[in-house]
């Protein structure tokens, strides 16, 4: 169910399912997607118990975007704080319930918000599933070393702090934003879903304004993961290679699990929906956040 939860920096446009009181899971989007990205695995996690709460991030909601030119505002600080805030107001008639234990799910961007959250929160993240995007660790040696190409699989982003880009992927109904989804396997509708958020200058730019305020795709710091983390990469993903997937182990020391998804992209959530859906709720069942969240992990699996 689509709605909005507001906290300190503003309203946030979320798509919302399961009982108020229930574990809380965080599902944080990538670029060039929205909360839709989400929309197979947001009923299903509220079909088990679970609060599933999927936002339009930071600048991609219209009661949340800060001026994009401010690249303050789009920090990955902020970006942590907006995500353990949601989960904060994510309960009963909105009223916060500060360090209260939540899960966070991330892809892509989204990804790079959750390494943090659970890097700068250990003791909130009752668990951690992170799709496509390596620990920033191991991509930075992938970058580095560069043996199966990262560099030129993530050329792409440099594109991003070209003032022009916005307008370009806007230009004649999106047509270059929609082609680029399109090429890696995203269908018609999710593609219109994507549009519907970011189809507006102002989105755009907002969303384009993470990668500007980032600067080096290497230069995100996070720590070792003690928390219980779930990765998921697509053998066949055009951004992400073996190198810094694989290399991803290396910096998490609690329990860790590596799925390879063998003919899945880049966007796994529209390629293999159903069993993005299965991986989450066996994790999620495996980790609980509280005494409760027990109960509704094993309810589904």
């Amino acid at each position: 169910m689509a709605g909005t939860i507001t906290t300190s920096s503003g309203s946030f446009t979320v798509d919302v399912a399961g009982p108020a009181d229930g574990p809380v899971v965080i599902l944080l989007h990538g670029f060039p997607e929205s909360r839709h990205c989400w929309r197979h695995q947001v009923p299903a996690l509220g079909a088990a118990g679970y609060r599933a709460v999927a936002p339009d991030q930071r600048g991609y909601s219209p009661g949340a975007r800060p001026d994009p030119t401010n690249l303050t505002a789009y920090g990955i600080g902020r970006l942590v704080a907006d995500a353990v805030e949601l989960a904060d107001t994510a309960g009963p008639h909105g009223h916060p319930v500060p360090g209260r234990r939540f899960h966070v799910v991330g892809h892509d961007w989204g990804g790079q918000v959750a390494w943090a959250v659970a890097d700068r929160h250990p003791d909130r993240v009752a668990s951690l599933t992170v799709l496509s995007r390596p620990h920033p660790a191991a991509f930075r040696q992938a970058w580095t070393d560069d043996a199966d190409g990262q560099r030129h699989r993530s050329r792409h982003h440099r594109s991003f702090h070209d003032p022009a880009t916005g307008a370009l992927l806007l230009d004649d109904g999106a047509r270059r934003l929609r082609r680029s989804l399109a090429d890696q396997g995203v269908g018609a509708a999710a593609i219109d879903d994507y549009v519907s958020v970011l189809g507006e200058p102002a989105a755009i730019e907002a969303a384009l304004a993470w990668y500007r305020s980032a600067g080096a795709l290497t230069s995100t710091e996070v720590d070792t993961i003690t928390t219980p983390t779930l990765y998921i990469w697509g053998e066949e993903d055009s951004s992400v290679g073996a190198t810094a997937a694989k290399g991803t182990a290396a910096h998490v020391t609690g329990p860790y699990q590596f799925v390879a998804l063998p003919g899945v992209g880049h966007f796994s959530t529209d390629d293999a929906p159903e069993r993005i859906t299965e991986l989450l709720l066996d994790h999620l069942a495996q980790h609980p956040a509280g005494p409760d969240d027990g109960a509704a992990g094993r309810g589904s699996s």
